[in-house]
This record gives structure tokens, C-alpha cells and sequence, in this order.
């Protein structure tokens, strides 16, 4: 009997989730409305039920599912199964999806951090692939960051390496959720940009942005400040420059302490391209450390949205393997 793989990224917005074959390749995906303010139990269940709507389109038995990976945000512990705190879920903590899912299912399931699961799919299957030192940031909503050192993932005692979101730029910075303030991420990210616009537009500067919301400030979007950036609007290249600016001089800190191969830039702001990495790249080779940063390439993502399905498929699966004590059992 065929077996078959399941992998799912959990969002704030949607639940995206793919069906793959024991060599990786894609069966079926779908992404469906994640509904987060309608509580964990809900949202547990719409993850079920794109579980069935997946499985069933393509006559998929649930017996023929070896095992299933989850990519959940925010804090967890993968080796309990166990979601801690996700910040934009209300009510979701100290959340055992292992367990809950164990009610239904027969098949394994493990979960791990939804950045470090991207990090797997980049690093198998896409712009990390021939790597052994690599960081991958996604830049979003905030800045999520991920790291492998010699092949191994980093974790740390709390499961929490590689906050570098969390890296602190100003002394007198931006509040952020953490508790600290001038997080890296506060401004490094597609609402850190908006908002640096926005505080630009307060001290009396203008763009053509404004004539496209008609004055509605909070209509701006990250995408806008790219569009605008292409018409060589003053205040967009402005901002694009500064944000790249401010990214490359987290990654020389980066580079010169991990000394990776390659960083990888994901996550919806990656779309920016060469407009945001221009000046990340300048600046990283202004002032990293010039052996390190020499040897270190920034890039892309490859795989969009599919890394973070394909990355939780290849966790699974490789922790279902070490769970049976012979790794190279099922390649």
C-alpha cells in the first residue's frame, strides 16, 4: 500500500495544507480560512477538516498517511507536542495539538515552529538546498528567523534559537510585544515599513502614495510602498533604502556571529526583491566581517508559500524515521 505525507502551516489568516508522496513530491495542496478569533478548538478543527478535504479529493485513505508535520507560530515545545503561546491566536495557550490530533488520527504527528518548518522546506528542497550553514529570515507581519549550523537546526534549551527579530537596534525603539523596545523586527518588516512611512508622512513629507488611499494613512501597504517605489517616488525609495539599510546591519551581526553560508530572505516582503536587497547587500559588505561576510550569499526563498507545507512534510517525516530507530529505513 502506498504511503503518503501530510504537511501543514498553520496562519493567522489561512491554514495552508499539502499531500505528498514518500519522495516529496506534490499530491495535492489547499489553503483554507484559518478563523483564528473563533478559538483553538475551532481552529483545530478546521485544520481536520482540510486534512479530509485533502485526502478525499485525491483518494488518499487515512490508513495510507504515515505521518503528518505542523508548522505552528510562536512559542512551543516540539518534543511535548506542545503550542505555548502564539500572540495573534486569542485564548491559544499551552495548546497539546499532538494530543488533540491524536483523538482522530492513528498516524504520528509532530509540530515545530512554523518559520524553522520553511527553514526545512528552503534547506531540502529550495534555496538552501547544498548548504550546511544557512539562516532564513521571513519577513511579514513581523521577522521570523531560523538557523542550521553544520546540517543541524538550531533549538536551544527553550526551542526558541534564533530570535533575530528580537535583536535590539535602538535603545530607545519602537515598543514591542517581547517587552523590549527597537526590536529589530519592529522595523524590518512589512508593518515596521508601513509604519516607518506613516511616521515620515506625520512630519510633513509627501508621496503619491496618499493620492492612491486618498489621505487614508492606514490603507498603506507594503506592496504601495513598492509600486511607489518603481515610479521613483522620493519618499518610498526613502523608506525601502532605510529598511535594507537597517536589515543589513542586523545580518552583519548575524554573518559575523553564525558565519553562514547563505541567508535566506522569505515571507511576503521578499517580493520587494532587489528594490529591499540592494541596500541590505551594501550594507552587509560595508561592514561585515569581510572573510565571513564575502563568503556569505543573500537571497531569495524559492519555494513561496509551498515551503512551509513541504518544509513540515520532510520534519515529519525524518522524525518519524528516527522515532523507528533506522533513519535510513524509508528513503
Amino acid at each position: 500500500m502506498k504511503s503518503y505525507i501530510l504537511g501543514v502551516d498553520l496562519g493567522g489568516t489561512n491554514i495552508k495544507a499539502g499531500l505528498f508522496d514518500t519522495g516529496f513530491t506534490a499530491i495535492g495542496e489547499l489553503s483554507t480560512a484559518t478563523e483564528a478569533a473563533k478559538g483553538p478548538p475551532f481552529v483545530l478543527e478546521r485544520i481536520r477538516n482540510a486534512v479530509q478535504l485533502l485526502t478525499e479529493e485525491h483518494g488518499v485513505a487515512l490508513e495510507q498517511i504515515q505521518c503528518m508535520g505542523m508548522g505552528i507560530p510562536g512559542l512551543l515545545d516540539p518534543e511535548e507536542g506542545l503550542s505555548i503561546f502564539s500572540p495573534n491566536f486569542p485564548d491559544w495557550e499551552n495548546i497539546h495539538i499532538v494530543n488533540e490530533m491524536k483523538k482522530f488520527y492513528s498516524f504520528p504527528v509532530f509540530i515545530d515552529n512554523d518559520v524553522r518548518v520553511n527553514l526545512y522546506g528552503e534547506w531540502q528542497f529550495g534555496a538552501g538546498r547544498g548548504y550546511r550553514n544557512q539562516v532564513l529570515l521571513t519577513l511579514g507581519t513581523g521577522l521570523g528567523s531560523g538557523i542550521i549550523t553544520q546540517d543541524r537546526v538550531l533549538y536551544g534549551t527553550t526551542f526558541s534559537a534564533g530570535e533575530i527579530g528580537h535583536m535590539n537596534m535602538y535603545r530607545h525603539g519602537r515598543p514591542c510585544r517581547c517587552g523590549s523596545s527597537g526590536c529589530l523586527g519592529r522595523y524590518v518588516s512589512a508593518v515596521g515599513m508601513v509604519n516607518t512611512f506613516k511616521e515620515k508622512l506625520g512630519e510633513g513629507r509627501t508621496s503619491i502614495i496618499q493620492t492612491w488611499t486618498t489621505g487614508n494613512n492606514d490603507a498603506i501597504t507594503a506592496l504601495m510602498i513598492s509600486e511607489a517605489y518603481d515610479l521613483e517616488d522620493s519618499l518610498a525609495v526613502e523608506v525601502m533604502h532605510e529598511t535594507g539599510v537597517l536589515l543589513g546591519f542586523g545580518l552583519a551581526n548575524v554573518i559575523n556571529l553564525l558565519n553562514p553560508d547563505v541567508v535566506i530572505i522569505g515571507g511576503g516582503m521578499a517580493a520587494a526583491g532587489d528594490r529591499l536587497l540592494r541596500s541590505v547587500r551594501e550594507t552587509v559588505n560595508a561592514h561585515a566581517l569581510k572573510l565571513a561576510g564575502g563568503k556569505c550569499r543573500i537571497v531569495q526563498a524559492q519555494l513561496g508559500s509551498r515551503a512551509g507545507t513541504l518544509g513540515a512534510a520532510y520534519y515529519a517525516y525524518k522524525k518519524d524515521c528516527v522515532k523507528l530507530g533506522d533513519e535510513g529505513k524509508k528513503e
